[in-house]
Parts: structure tokens; C-alpha cells; sequence
């Protein structure tokens, strides 16, 4: 196993591990600042000021609340609500590339201390594989590009299956999984030199 980062002075976040039999290009949840100072941005925060200040709530309504079931209940939800929102971060996302299989996408949900807790995986055979495009797409007032494999049923109709879709990594990013994934999955046979005559 290999592990390398194609871009460590402008987007460090894309992973590139590379296996005997297979391929994975990970983005994590991170990036670093666009003014250039080198700063990261997490997408998944491990530990903040609400962390701290969630045990001088509960101890401060425990006493007044302990007789009353309701309010017992409505603490219950809220720390379970805080609970629940930790630990359902995008830690980070994934194109596992197989290629004589397919190409399996793959998301890792959970909370930064503890790893991965929930895993999404979408696999697409080869012979379902029509292609793996890069396209552009508007979100919000933003024009963001992404990844789509492009996917063939049984039936014969298409549909786009999209890449880091909740992280949304920046277009050099793409451009690096996009061509490395199409030199696995769809080899170019090099092409003969013209003869002049």
C-alpha cells in the first residue's frame, strides 16, 4: 500500500491509496484557506465552546428539573439531538477504483476522535460504467464542479451517480481523480504515428 498527496501545496485534503488490486482517492473534510496563509478550514469539528457548555447547562437545570418527567424528557432530547449532530459529520468521501470491477463511491460518516461510525457505499459494475465525467452544476449563487459516474440499467436508462457530494472538493481536486480514474477504467490505446507518403 502507498499513500501519497498529489497536491500537498494547494489542496492537501485529496489522499491517494494506492492497493495491488485497487485504487482509493479520498477527500477528506478539510481544506486550506483561499487567501493563501496556509489556515485550515474543517468540514468535521472534533470539539467546540457548546461541548463545554452543555454539562454547566444540564447541571444547572438538573436540580430544578429533577421531579418533573417533562422536563427530564426535554433535556433527554436535546442531548441526544448534540449527540446525534456530532456523530453524523462527513469525515470523508471516497472513489474506490477497481478496474476490472467497477468503481464502488463511498461516504464515512461519524465523529473526528472516534473514526468512522456509519459508511454509504455505491458500487457500479464495469459493465454498467458508461462513463465518469466531470461536470458543472450552480449551488447557490456558485457555479461548483463535480464528479458523476454515469450509470446504464438493466432496462436501458441512465443515471448520474455523483462523487463527493457532500464535500464538494475544488476543480484540481477533480481534475486529478478524474484522470486517474479514466486511465483505470477506460484505457486509451496509443495511437499510431501517421504515415507520411
Amino acid at each position: 500500500m502507498r499513500q501519497t498527496r498529489p497536491l500537498p501545496d494547494t489542496h492537501p485534503e485529496l489522499l491517494v491509496i494506492e492497493w495491488p488490486t485497487f485504487h482509493e482517492y479520498r477527500v477528506e473534510n478539510w481544506r486550506l484557506a483561499r487567501d493563501g496563509s496556509g489556515r485550515i478550514i474543517r468540514g468535521a469539528v472534533a470539539w467546540t465552546w457548546l461541548n463545554l457548555c452543555l454539562p454547566l447547562f444540564v447541571s444547572f437545570f438538573w436540580p430544578k428539573l429533577r421531579g418533573n418527567n417533562a422536563g427530564l424528557a426535554l433535556i433527554g432530547i436535546v442531548l441526544s439531538v448534540f449527540v446525534w449532530l456530532r456523530c453524523s459529520q462527513i469525515l470523508y468521501e471516497s472513489v474506490l477504483v477497481f478496474p476490472t470491477l467497477g468503481i464502488q463511491l463511498e461516504t464515512h460518516i461519524g465523529h473526528p476522535s472516534l473514526g468512522p461510525l456509519f459508511v454509504s457505499r455505491r458500487f457500479i459494475h464495469a459493465s454498467r460504467l458508461e462513463d465518469f465525467v466531470i461536470h458543472e452544476g450552480i449551488r447557490r449563487w456558485n457555479v461548483r464542479y463535480f464528479l458523476a459516474a454515469i450509470k446504464r440499467s438493466n432496462n436501458g436508462s441512465i443515471s448520474f451517480h455523483v462523487a463527493f457530494e457532500n464535500i464538494l472538493p475544488y476543480f484540481p481536486v477533480l481534475l486529478q481523480v478524474y484522470t486517474r480514474v479514466q486511465n483505470s477504467m477506460f484505457p486509451r490505446e496509443p495511437q499510431d504515428s501517421m504515415e507520411i507518403s
